[in-house]
C-alpha cells in the first residue's frame, strides 16, 4: 500500500509543478496509462517469445501465473496458484 501512496504523492507533485509552470501534460492520463499498459505487455510478451524460443514450457496457467500478476500488478490468489 506505501507504494501506491508514493505514487500518487508523486503523480500530484507532478500535476501541482506542471500548474505552477503553467505547461500542460505531455499526455492525456488515459492514453498515457493505454501506454503504460501497452509497455508492460509488450515486455510480458518478450518473456513468453524468449521461452518459446528456448522451447521451455509454456502454458496458459503459466502466463496467468507469472504473467498476469505483472502487467497488472495484482498477485494470483493461493487458490488460483495451486490450480
Amino acid at each position: 500500500m506505501k507504494v501506491y501512496l508514493l505514487s500518487l504523492g508523486a503523480g500530484l507533485l507532478a500535476g501541482l509543478v506542471y500548474a505552477v509552470l503553467h505547461v500542460k501534460s505531455p499526455a492525456p492520463p488515459a492514453i498515457a496509462l493505454l501506454g503504460l499498459l501497452g509497455i508492460a505487455t509488450g515486455e510480458q510478451l518478450g518473456t513468453l517469445a524468449l521461452r518459446m524460443l528456448n522451447r521451455e514450457h509454456v502454458s496458459i496457467t503459466w502466463f496467468k501465473q507469472t504473467c498476469v500478476p505483472r502487467i497488472t500488478g495484482i498477485e494470483t490468489s493461493p487458490k488460483e496458484r495451486q490450480s
